[in-house]
């Protein structure tokens, strides 16, 4: 272990200064003459350094009229207005929030606002503290409408729109119902549902349970409510309310004005109950996540009322919540149920959140040894010399993004074993590949702005929900457009020149995704696809799902951060390099939380975690062993959409190597089926290699196909760049953060 660690240390100190290898060349290789390949210009100017918050400071020196792709005439988008208040309508709105049900169709599809579920219809709003199903195949919770809150007194016709949400944030949203003067602030995370009350309203609480008591204090300010499902709910009031049972499933009051605050009890321990007695007098309005430094998250609740606000936070949350900058209390023993893992109460307003450090590289980690360039170069030169001969056929933006990153993979690897001189055609290829997409030239399709919702379509998308992959319907968005950074990042590294020309479009499609602003002055919604409670991504779009937003493919989530990382380190731009690290951090974490399954984890139920190792759909409210596109036992699909694409990012997501080894001896068994694709072979070879490298790259040389998004040379420069690993230091991510040897 000393030896170990004295090499480790003399790796950390003579690495940076050792002197750069003279570029490879290969035996019987025939390199182009020098004059092919110019000198490129110097490097664009590092940017300032951002200012102490990492959100968006508007300056004068930021362009007055950003770029924009020519305007869409959508015939498949929805009408916002339906249920938006008209005073945000002329905002950039949100496509794959947390909320989003209630902005579709009749917006009467519930959503997981933990840790209740919550219906809105017919001006009446049930919330469901759900029970849990599950076998070996899936997990999902039940909705039963516990409690019905509505208007006794609520005569509008049925046909009228349940609700309007009046305002909403990263971690909030408001929901009116003006037919009957309810406002609800949905606030994730709290374990009350809190309802503001005007004009001396009657107040009806029904519920499909028989009510078996219901006991008020002497002030009339709660009432204990116990069903006959073994549930008790309290119910708090700002001021005496007077609930009087109709029927056996109903309550009735007489017209009440003011705060009215609802929370089951999560266990029958008399200590929860003194609990939420404490702390139902604060509520929340609203949420912020603030992104104040690299690695760094603030929570900041608007609070009303008086004393100390109580809020849940998931396992997520525990794992990165810094006590020693947050002014919290971690309530360890007041826990709620959910598919996410046991909600834990925090008292405090403002939480600090730090995942762990993770650095953005070009190239692999630990590199290659020289003894491997060899057979890295000679597949290098024949996948860069298919790149003329086998043009892009495809105008899907997903098959072709993936296919561009591919290229630009092969320019890195160039870099990465000393062999520039295929630089010159990749870069050639990208230019006339990219270009098309950038400047509306493209033919059979492109990308528009769409100003209804404020956001980038494709002209397919535009007319068909179901092209592209619903990319107009804004379904998954950060998959198409990250492979697409990842091929500009790579270019403009390799062609500044051309970064400067195209910089206005390759920032537009980041800022579709990527966009920190909070509406005022700009064209795309904040970070469309990131969930700023959970600290992962959604894919799902404008499309109503009863399980609510859901995302298969954590690792294309995680290529798009990383791209946008990437390309910030091409323009200098410290500031995406700092937003675009912290979420590919999270990003990671939250994968490794709820996609990846672990023999001995618990956080699912027992018969699921047996049978599976890795999540195929992760549903807000389910977790899926089946895939959009195979079935559960196709095994080797669950991994390879967890696993691509393949590069340095994804050493660090998959850094558990014990984990590793459980998924692939998991998955090995499935190659046997017949029928089974080359290219998710591939993927699963390439985990093997983590741990068992040789095994692995005779495999990898015996492949006769790879997926549309890979290559030999990059499963070559993969398994070559394996280094020795001890399992018992793999787990987590801050190893792989490079100032953290420096900065503590």
């Amino acid at each position: 272990m000393l030896k170990k660690l004295k090499r480790r240390v003399k790796t950390i100190i003579t690495k940076p200064f050792k002197k750069p290898r003279k570029p490879h060349k290969p035996p019987n290789t025939k390199s182009p003459s020098p004059s092919a390949s110019p000198s490129p210009p110097d490097s664009p100017k590092l940017e300032p350094e951002p200012p102490p918050t990492m959100e968006p400071q508007h300056s004068k020196k930021l362009p007055t009229f950003p770029f924009l792709f020519p305007k869409a005439q959508s015939t498949v988008l929805p009408d916002p207005s339906l249920f938006f208040a008209p005073s945000l309508l002329s905002s950039p709105l949100p496509t794959n929030s947390f909320f989003q049900n209630f902005t579709l169709k009749a917006g009467d599809q519930p959503e997981y606002i933990h840790p209740y579920l919550i219906k809105s219809s017919l001006s009446s709003l049930s919330v469901s503290y759900p029970s849990r199903f599950h076998n070996p195949s899936f997990i999902y919770q039940v909705f039963n409408a516990d409690l019905i809150i509505s208007a006794s007194n609520n005569t509008e016709p049925s046909s009228r729109k349940s609700h309007i949400i009046s305002s909403y944030s990263d971690l909030s949203v408001t929901l009116d119902m003006p037919s009957a003067n309810f406002r609800f602030f949905l606030v994730r995370g709290s374990p009350f549902l809190t309802c503001s009350i005007v004009n001396n309203t009657p107040v009806s609480i029904s519920t499909i349970h028989a009510i078996l008591s219901c006991d008020a204090n002497n002030s009339l300010t709660k009432y204990t409510i116990k069903l006959n499902n073994n549930q008790t709910w309290f119910l708090y009031s700002s001021s005496p309310i007077s609930l009087s049972q109709n029927d056996v499933s109903l309550l009735t009051s007489d017209g009440f004005t003011g705060i009215i605050r609802i929370a089951v009890l999560p266990d029958f321990d008399p200590q929860y109950q003194s609990i939420l007695d404490r702390f139902s007098s604060c509520y929340p309005v609203s949420g912020d996540a603030v992104f104040t430094k690299p690695f760094c998250l603030e929570y900041k609740f608007q609070k009303k009322g008086w004393g100390d606000l109580l809020m849940l936070a998931h396992p997520l949350h525990l794992n990165m919540l810094s006590i020693d900058d947050s002014d919290v209390s971690v309530l360890e023993d007041f826990k709620y149920k959910s598919i996410d893992g046991d909600l834990v109460g925090v008292v405090g307003d403002s939480w600090v959140l730090k995942p762990h450090s993770v650095s953005i590289t070009w190239h692999s980690i630990n590199g290659n040894r020289e003894e491997s360039y060899d057979e890295i170069i000679s597949a290098l030169s024949k996948d860069v010399k298919a790149l003329n001969s086998t043009p892009i056929t495809t105008n899907s933006s997903y098959f072709y993004g993936k296919l561009i990153a591919r290229a630009a993979r092969l320019a890195l690897i160039a870099e990465e074993v000393s062999f520039p001189d295929v630089i010159p055609a990749i870069r050639k290829y990208l230019r006339e590949t990219i270009e098309p997409w950038l400047d509306g030239t493209f033919n059979g399709n492109g990308f528009l702005y769409d100003g209804k919702w404020g956001g980038i379509v494709t002209k397919q998308g535009s007319l068909d929900s179901g092209a592209d992959f619903g990319f107009g319907v804004y379904n998954d968005h950060h998959y198409h457009l990250g492979y697409f950074l990842y091929a500009i990042a790579v270019l403009v590294k390799i062609d500044p020149v051309w970064g400067r020309k195209y910089r206005p479009q390759a920032y537009s499609l980041m800022a579709d995704f990527m966009n920190l602003g909070r509406r005022e002055n700009s064209n795309y919604p904040r970070l469309r696809c990131f969930d700023l409670y959970k600290l992962h991504s959604w894919a799902g779009g404008l499309t109503e799902f009863a399980d609510g937003r859901n995302q298969e493919s954590t690792s294309e989530a995680v290529n798009a951060y990383y791209s946008a990382a990437l390309m910030g380190l091409a323009y200098g731009d410290t500031h995406l390099v700092a937003i675009g690290s912290t979420l590919t951090a999270m990003e990671i974490q939250a994968a490794q939380t709820w996609w990846h399954i672990r023999e001995e984890d618990t956080l699912y139920d027992n018969d699921f975690t047996r049978e599976n190792r890795v999540v195929g759909v992760l549903w807000a409210n389910k977790r899926d062993s089946g895939l959009w596109f195979a079935p559960p036992d196709w095994r080797e699909c669950r991994l390879g959409i967890q696993l691509l694409p393949l590069s340095p990012i994804s050493e660090v997501l998959f850094s558990e190597v014990g984990f590793v080894r459980q998924l692939v001896n998991w998955t090995l068994p499935a190659l046997g089926r017949e029928g089974v694709g080359e290219g998710w072979k591939g993927f699963v070879y390439s985990l093997e290699g983590i741990y068992d490298k040789d095994s692995a790259l005779q495999k990898i040389r015996n492949l006769n196909g790879y997926d549309d998004g890979n290559s030999l040379t990059n499963l070559l420069w993969w398994i070559h760049s394996r280094g020795e690993v001890e399992e018992e230091e793999c787990s987590g991510g801050g190893k792989f953060c490079w100032f953290g040897h420096y900065c503590h």
